[in-house]
């Protein structure tokens, strides 16, 4: 059984949300981490440190002396403060959606992130939202902070990176450690005394100049807390896992090294986590194995290594760089499924017939040796031109995959199609040029066999028998175990209000959506989506769509996904890159084996924790890009391009360039030629004399104004619009409003 430390801020809430629930009931430390299962020794010991710090903030009482109890309050509530740019926050408390406003000058000394202890203030009226004031810090999100030093003769400022930071921290002359005006630094916070108007700090680390590529990704690294490299003592445990192949193991798996089995995978790939083996049984039917590289053969639960891979979840891949969970000897040489070498799997095999119908399926430990490493460019030709190495097999596999994608559609999956954004780099890290990863047949073909063995392996480990006729084709009812235990990928139904307000807006470019249940909208979605492809509001309708969904998360409580319309879906399938495939394959060997792995409440708080390490690390790349894209356009200030609105706010107008999806803003008050409203609901800008509309989706052109390297970000200005709906029809009540 797992005992990795569960993380100080998930067992603050625990302990909070235990008392809560058991409010007619006193308990010691030792009675409390009995009820809790929590039986490590330093557990115990921050359970202490935890009841002391609840009794210092008013949330319990001591009733006697080391027995605690709720102290229940319905004006105060806990939950994690996210702020907005403009200084206002919201605070999402408890498991629900719930949140309450915080005004600007109601957020005390609280940053972004930080769990606080808020008043909520008595509701007037209904339909009003909910307000308040942060009357606490509980827990720091973090103490260290990115920004640009602003030296003064007797004493510094730094001014933060974030938007959501609305404050400079102020540092005394003896802190600076040697930075120089207008540095990039990295501060550790002090302190933040009662009346004082700015957070004390230090300067920890020097970064260099503003809009050098080391110094920008170094301090994007620090603002995410992004290790560098490993600890050497990692490292070292890393190289002494015995890593040879043994007779006494392999008679252990299911031999598959004279099956054809081959990776596919992009051109610069190391990490080769997955692969498919094919082969046609006497039976008439096809046998494809998904192997997947058996991480936790060599990652033992409470070593080091693990705790390591805890603590950073997952693999980050930043623009220039990959920051991995594993180091680099398992990730890349002993775990990767490299070519012509005997490699451990763990696997889910089907027997599928030509329309890919599940006959039967196993689950267990394999070994393979790939028969051939592909790229993602080679399985295309092949599946073009019909020819090229193995072309049989990928031929087999890629007639397969479309059987199973049409089916899963059948059944409510939504595909969203979006380009990434890559960039080509030179030696010293500065763009070269920008290009676009677009989804093909040989991705799909991968996708859809990687996406079935997720499905299959959590209703396996849900205790969903398997039946025959059980297939993709048929939506047989199943009832799932709840003592099962399982580590689900969740994405929730999208809310009516979202849903209503995609269909408005795509009606107002002639698209109809027929809404109705679960599989209807998925239905509508797709419709939609096919309906908009290289039209001009074909960005603009993707992009509203994917905002429109529930982010998709871990936990062991399910809720079925969406968006891919499975009633059960894990992540099993790249154990090297995410901590939450090595829960799966561990809950999947105790399962075979007859044994028991963790407990609900551990592999909860590891499912929180890589929910919201998999949302930094989508923030830490997402910055990572947008520096690039602001270098790349550096150079190209004055010069003028086609772009399309992106986005419509009170404060202006995001413009994203069509050719190279770089995405600058008009400031609302720089909109020239006429005197310019908001229309929130309608998502437009109008000219109170023209009539003349900015709305979201129309073709525009616009002229890079400025690219600031240090903010990251690009002003445009108008050249001209193209509006969709030429001059809107207002009744004199709106007219009126707008002045």
């Amino acid at each position: 059984m797992s005992k990795n430390k569960k993380p100080q801020r998930h067992l603050f809430e625990e302990v909070l949300d235990f008392l809560k629930h058991n409010a007619d009931k006193t308990f010691n430390y030792k009675q409390l981490g009995a009820a809790m299962e929590l039986n490590v020794d330093s557990q115990r010991v921050e359970l202490i440190e935890i009841l002391t710090a609840l009794k210092q903030q008013n949330f319990v009482l001591e009733k006697e002396v080391g027995k605690f109890q709720i102290k229940e309050s319905k004006q105060y509530v806990t939950g994690t403060i996210d702020f907005t740019a403009q200084a206002t926050a919201f605070v999402v408390y408890s498991d629900t959606e719930k949140d309450i406003y915080i005004p600007a000058r109601k957020t005390k000394d609280a940053f972004q992130g930080d769990l606080v202890k808020v008043y909520v203030a008595p509701k007037h009226g209904s339909g009003k939202r909910l307000e308040g004031e942060v009357v606490d810090v509980i827990k720091r999100a973090k103490t260290d902070f990115v920004g640009t030093i602003r030296i003064n003769p007797k004493f510094a400022f730094v001014v933060a990176d974030s938007n959501k930071i609305h404050v400079d921290f102020f540092i005394r002359s003896s802190h600076i450690n040697g930075a120089k005006d207008g540095q990039k630094v990295l501060v550790t916070f002090r302190e933040w005394k009662q009346g004082e108007q700015n957070p004390t700090a230090e300067v920890k680390q020097v970064f260099g100049n503003p809009g050098e590529h080391k110094t920008e990704m170094n301090a994007i690294m620090s603002e995410y807390g992004l290790p560098e490299k490993f600890p050497d003592a990692i490292e070292y445990e890393a190289k002494k896992i015995p890593t040879e192949i043994t007779e006494e193991e392999i008679k252990k798996r299911r031999d598959f090294r004279d099956i054809i089995t081959c990776t596919i995978d992009p051109v610069d790939a190391k990490d080769f986590d997955d692969a498919l083996s094919i082969q046609k049984l006497d039976n008439g039917l096809w046998e494809v194995g998904v192997h997947i590289a058996d991480v936790t053969h060599y990652l033992k639960v409470n070593t080091n290594l693990d705790k390591e891979a805890v603590q950073r979840a997952t693999s980050v891949y930043l623009v220039d760089r990959c920051i991995p969970m594993l180091p680099e000897v398992l990730s890349n040489f002993v775990c990767s499924l490299r070519p012509n070498e005997e490699k451990y799997c763990f696997a889910a095999v089907f027997q599928l017939d030509d329309d890919a119908i599940i006959h039967h399926q196993w689950f267990g430990k394999t070994i393979i040796n790939s028969n051939r490493r592909f790229t993602y460019e080679e399985v295309q030709t092949i599946i073009e031109t019909e020819q090229g190495d193995y072309k049989e097999q990928i031929l087999v596999l890629d007639k397969l995959a479309k059987k199973l994608r049409d089916a899963r559609m059948k059944h409510g999956s939504i595909t969203f199609d979006r380009a990434e954004v890559k960039f080509n780099l030179d030696e010293n890290g500065a763009p070269l040029g920008v290009f676009f990863k677009t989804q093909k047949d040989a991705h799909k073909l991968i996708e859809d066999f990687m996406l079935l063995a997720n499905k299959k392996v959590s209703e396996y480990l849900s205790n969903i028998n398997f039946k025959q006729e059980d297939t993709e084709q048929k939506n047989t009812k199943k009832k799932t175990d709840d003592k099962a235990l399982c580590v689900y990928r969740i994405h929730d139904v999208p809310s009516d209000e979202k849903m209503q307000e995609l269909s408005g807006f795509a009606a107002r470019f002639g698209h109809e959506m027929h809404l109705g249940n679960k599989q209807k909208t998925a239905q509508a979605i797709n419709k939609l989506l096919v309906e908009v492809k290289n039209k001009k509001e074909q960005s603009m309708i993707e992009l509203l769509a994917v905002r429109s969904m529930p982010k998709a998360i871990y936990s062991t409580k399910n809720v079925g996904h969406y968006g891919l319309g499975f009633e059960y879906y894990s992540h099993f399938t790249s154990p090297i890159r995410r901590y939450p495939d090595v829960l799966i394959h561990r809950l999947l060997d105790a399962k075979i084996n007859g044994k028991v792995y963790s407990t609900k409440d551990e592999l909860e708080l590891l499912c929180k924790h890589s929910s919201e390490m998999e949302r930094m690390a989508a923030e830490a790349e997402r910055a990572s890009i947008k520096y690039k894209q602001v270098e790349f356009m550096s150079d190209k200030v004055g010069q003028s391009f086609d772009g399309t609105i992106s986005g419509v706010t009170e404060w202006g107008i995001y413009v994203e360039i069509i050719e190279n999806k770089c995405e600058g803003m008009i400031r609302s008050r720089d909109l020239k030629g006429d005197q310019f409203y908001f229309e929130e609901e309608n998502y437009r800008y109008v000219g109170r004399n023209s009539g003349k509309i900015y709305a979201l989706g129309d073709t525009v052109k616009i002229t890079v104004k400025d690219a600031d390297l240090v903010k990251k970000q690009l002003a445009f200005e108008f050249v001209e619009a193209i509006p969709v709906g030429g001059k809107p029809k207002f009744t004199e009540h709106k007219k009126r409003r707008g002045r």
